[in-house]
């Protein structure tokens, strides 16, 4: 029996209730059995987190504690990690070769798809389910996944806080006492 596997990655910083939603939509829509959340180092291609790996990885912790399907891999955290997808995803195939990956993201990425590393290879290696955004065309390869839009971002979070403002319908409320305790993004 072939194991149906989700990949959702990013630097969760920090990871909050839209991530949630989409985790718990592409379970639902696409008959999911695990869905692996990929957390990101300092990837070559992007600006560097605003948390500490320490931090982002113990929120994404408190936030998925509780669902069994769950699960988080760490390889991209490791100092030798390239943060390229295609590097995690070839080694999770090697790994788990009877296994067929669904790699998640939003529409905003999967638009610029082709400035990733080794894209088309990627799209070999595993099934590509996108969330829809109003006014987003996708081509027949991504499948769509149903999802109420969410105006909730990590950086509009990390701004509100440092601003003082609430922020506790955005996040979940463990991920919120982290940030709290820790006093992150202020």
């Amino acid at each position: 029996m072939t194991t149906r596997i989700g990949i959702l990655g990013g630097t969760f910083d920090p990871v909050h209730n839209a991530h949630l939603a989409l985790a718990a939509a592409a379970i639902r829509e696409l008959g999911l059995d695990r869905l692996l959340w990929l957390p990101t180092g300092t990837p070559p291609y992007r600006p560097a987190p605003v948390a500490a790996s320490l931090h982002r990885l113990a929120m994404l912790k408190f936030a998925i504690a509780g669902e069994s399907r769950y699960a988080i891999d760490e390889r991209e955290l490791e100092p030798a990690a390239s943060g390229f997808t295609y590097d995690s995803l070839e080694t999770l195939k090697d790994e788990n070769p009877k296994a067929k990956f669904m790699l998640l993201m939003g529409a905003d990425q999967y638009a610029k798809r082709d400035s990733w590393h080794r894209w088309q290879e990627l799209e070999k290696l595993c099934d590509i389910a996108v969330v829809a955004r109003p006014g987003t065309q996708l081509d027949a390869k991504a499948r769509t996944i149903s999802m109420t839009p969410m105006s909730i971002s990590a950086s509009d979070i990390r701004a509100r806080i440092a601003r003082r403002e609430d922020v506790s319908a955005m996040l979940p409320a463990p991920v919120l006492g982290y940030i709290r305790g820790k006093g992150l993004y202020l």
